[in-house]
């Protein structure tokens, strides 16, 4: 019964046999839709929140801002999984994979309520160190105590994602975050401003609509997962610790957590170092980073997919089928960022102008995406390339070269170059497109020695 099981699951979601583009698009195609729903869900809080006022939507930005410190923990443990997870997969070893994928779940829950706990208690001192008025305050409480509290549901959601990343299956998450959404909007304004008989909650109401949509959308994903639709059975006694599969979680998705939290640490530091160049400098690095964190969402997408490819391809001892994948999807996003950077190069201008007609701004937010821009392709190298080696289970390499980038180059530079260069947000912008440069060439370096085709990933450990 196992064995026709494991049959049926390789017809529908093997990734190691077949055209290695149309497994890229297969993966990568519901990965993007996932992530414009994911933006979608905090668009949607924002628009009925907004309706309330400006301390109201004050109150959310600034709640939003303290709950992105989530990610840099949720972002370790589900590098952990998709690695662990496609590497079992593409060996063909369900058993293991399904334990993982239980393991991973009750590390989430567990890490979740925990955090949850602690942020609970510390959510009015949290919004007060950040220099928040009294009647922002109280609001920003209230949304991130609700948020805090029901912090697990998100933890739990994106673990069991990127489970079902590992395995191949990228539509069963887009649909999660379709039903998250669909109620999440039918929830807003019934129970912010208290319709249908529900009590008016106003912003405790915007909470509650996020955490209660993303539970039930995490429910959904962990019932298809017990029932083993994806190849993955993981029923309940998958769930009971196993210290040793934990600790190889813990250990390989560190790395990937202290990647992501030297990211936003480095650019509180970065906007530290704008802040002195006066508000049309901050301004128009802020529309700038808009449309820069637009441009990168496809290299997260295909970087994503690229390691799932990479983890399932190791997995089953075929690591050229693997480099192939990786570099396919590079290409694809070298592509992209070359046709972002000759849209940015020719209408920077009017494209700032959309957010804010300030003419210092609008040169200033231009001159950002002109000079950064072209240095893309290289940014799609760093983090295709990454994730590809973060698939492989190299998340320590990955770390290490994200560390030195912008640690030792990219914020040293900054504050250097931004007393010697007029402006001195031209050498900020300088700065940044050097660490870019060298992060992508460090990370290629390491991706052609090859060293990641052996790289061992728990008990597996497979020949080249």
């Amino acid at each position: 019964m196992h064995c026709k099981y494991t049959v049926q699951q390789r017809n529908t979601n093997d990734l190691t046999t077949g055209k290695i583009s149309a497994c890229l698009l297969k993966l990568a195609g519901p990965m993007f839709a996932s992530a414009m729903l994911q933006n979608l869900q905090s668009l949607i809080n924002l628009f009925w929140v907004g309706k309330l006022g400006s301390d109201a939507v004050a109150a959310l930005a600034m709640s939003g801002t303290i709950l992105m410190l989530l990610f840099p923990i949720v972002m370790g443990a589900a590098t952990g999984t998709v690695a662990m997870v496609s590497r079992f997969v593409g060996a063909g070893q369900l058993d293991e994979a399904s334990d993982t994928a239980g393991q991973s779940l009750l590390v989430a829950l567990l890490i979740g309520a925990g955090t949850g706990l602690i942020g609970w208690f510390l959510s009015g001192d949290l919004c007060r160190l950040l220099g928040a008025e009294e009647s922002v305050n109280r609001l920003a409480r209230d949304y991130l105590g609700i948020s805090f509290i029901g912090c697990f549901t998100v933890f739990v959601l994106f673990i069991g994602n990127s489970a079902l990343q590992g395995v191949g299956n990228t539509v069963l998450p887009m649909f999660a975050m379709l039903l998250a959404n669909i109620i999440n909007i039918v929830l807003d304004p019934i129970m912010i401003y208290g319709l249908l008989g529900f009590p008016r909650l106003e912003v405790r109401g915007a909470a509650w609509a996020t955490v209660i949509s993303q539970a039930i959308a995490a429910g959904f994903i962990v019932l298809f997962l017990a029932r083993g639709v994806s190849g993955l059975h993981v029923h309940a006694s998958r769930w009971r610790l196993q210290p040793a599969l934990v600790w190889t979680l813990v250990r390989i998705g560190i790395p990937s957590s202290g990647q992501m939290l030297s990211r936003g640490l480095m650019a509180l530091i970065l906007m530290r170092i704008v802040a002195p160049c006066g508000t049309a400098a901050i301004a128009g690095y802020g529309i700038g980073m808009r449309f820069h964190m637009i441009i990168l969402m496809p290299a997260f997408v295909l970087g994503n997919a690229a390691a799932t490819m990479v983890g399932q391809n190791l997995g089953a001892g075929r690591p050229d089928r693997s480099r192939s994948a990786a570099w396919l999807a590079t290409g694809i996003d070298v592509i992209i960022m070359a046709a972002s950077a000759a849209l940015m190069l020719a209408f920077a201008p009017p494209f700032v102008r959309w957010f804010d007609d300030n003419p210092e701004v609008v040169s200033v937010g231009a001159s950002y995406l002109r000079t950064v821009s072209p240095f893309y392709i290289f940014v799609a190298l760093a983090i295709v390339l990454g994730r590809a080696l973060d698939g492989a289970g190299q998340t320590m390499a990955t770390m290490i070269f994200t560390v030195i980038s912008l640690w030792g180059l990219q914020v040293p530079l900054a504050l250097f170059m931004s007393r010697v260069t007029q402006p001195a947000t031209q050498g900020i912008w300088w700065a940044i497109v050097i660490a870019m440069a060298v992060h992508g060439l460090m990370v290629t370096g390491w991706f052609l020695t090859g060293r990641w085709k052996t790289h061992p990933v728990g008990v597996l450990r497979l020949p080249v």
